[in-house]
């Protein structure tokens, strides 16, 4: 293959990169460098990517339609994989035009770029923030969502409606996948396991909103790459049994399919907290507040069409994850 992972210096497209270009695909990283977080821990991702002769990173925005378009058209990619976005449900409420120009305006160009170029097949990160209101655990991608609580999830919601659109008029397969609160090495310093790490290393007081019971679906970094990988090569094929009597949400009698990618298990944000503390080797000083607009209380992914279609099911324990993100932390951060 030979693949576009649009963010590719963010934390997922990092390690997506980094997986692909090991097993010896062809892997352009696009990436602007947004100063959203600390560039400089972009660039040490980058550092490691450019050692291998598979990668080449371009510096390019996603709204950026012309040098989109001449992108496209020179590197003929069989494979996109659309990671690039404007991140973060709290950030929305504070900056919403930054989602719509990242995640709607870019994305539209991502998409224009696919069907005049004939890719083969176009993943695109959705995030489990969709099903904003839904209550009914666990969340499934057969069920409607169209109750979204942030303008974050609603850009998410509206990739997936786009790239339908997209799948209808011009053929273009494409998957989306919902992601379910990923941590990790190399993670992203405004996610709640980067700040309370070192808050809590420097004895500074945490955050801890709804007052310590959100419970999440906190997926590994290795499961989500694993499971991006796997769809990649599996090219979303119309389902012969869908009716528009009763329309399935998440296939289509186009080449049209959308996933959750989640551990399909539910962790306490206090059970979290206790697992970096036991780790880290001190108390966390808890700050207790209530919930944050636009948050959900509770995620956990259904993820029975993963394991059904693809074969894989994230299965990294948060006492293994938390561990190797704080190693690699204290590593980074010589601490």
């Amino acid at each position: 293959m030979k693949i576009l992972v649009t963010g590719a210096a963010g934390f997922i497209g990092f390690h997506l990169s980094r997986r692909l270009t090991a097993e010896g695909h062809e892997v352009v990283g696009l990436d602007n460098l947004d100063p959203y977080y600390d560039v400089n821990l972009k660039k040490a991702r980058l550092a490691i990517l450019e050692q291998s002769s598979k990668f080449k990173h371009v510096n390019i925005s996603l709204q950026d339609a012309l040098p989109m378009a001449e992108l496209f058209k020179s590197e003929k990619f069989t494979h996109v994989v659309n990671l690039a976005a404007q991140a973060g449900v709290r950030y929305s409420i504070e900056n919403p035009m930054s989602y719509v120009n990242s995640n709607l305006v870019g994305y539209a160009n991502v998409l224009e770029g696919c069907r005049h170029n004939d890719v083969e097949h176009l993943v695109y990160a959705s995030s489990s923030s969709v099903y904003g209101m839904n209550t009914k655990m666990p969340l499934n991608p057969h069920e409607g969502v169209n109750h979204p609580m942030s303008l974050y999830a609603a850009t998410k919601k509206s990739n997936e409606m786009m790239a339908h659109s997209y799948s209808n008029l011009y053929d273009l397969p494409t998957t989306g996948l919902r992601f379910f609160t990923v941590y990790g090495p190399w993670g992203r310093p405004d996610m709640a396991l980067f700040l309370f790490t070192k808050n809590i290393i420097e004895e500074k007081p945490i955050n801890v909103f709804n007052h310590g019971k959100m419970r999440r679906d906190f997926t590994y970094i290795d499961d989500i790459v694993e499971g991006v990988i796997r769809v990649t090569k599996r090219t979303a094929v119309p389902n012969p049994n869908w009716d528009g009597d009763n329309p399935d949400p998440c296939t289509s009698k186009v080449p049209f399919q959308i996933y959750n990618i989640g551990n399909n298990s539910v962790v306490e944000l206090s059970r979290y907290i206790e697992v970096i503390e036991e780790v880290v080797g001190k108390k966390a000083i808890c700050n207790y507040m209530d919930m944050q607009p636009g948050d959900v209380p509770a995620t956990e992914a259904n993820v029975d069409d993963l394991m059904n279609d693809v074969g894989f099911k994230p299965d990294t324990t948060i006492e293994v994850g938390i561990k190797n993100f704080i190693d690699w932390y204290r590593e980074y951060y010589n601490v």
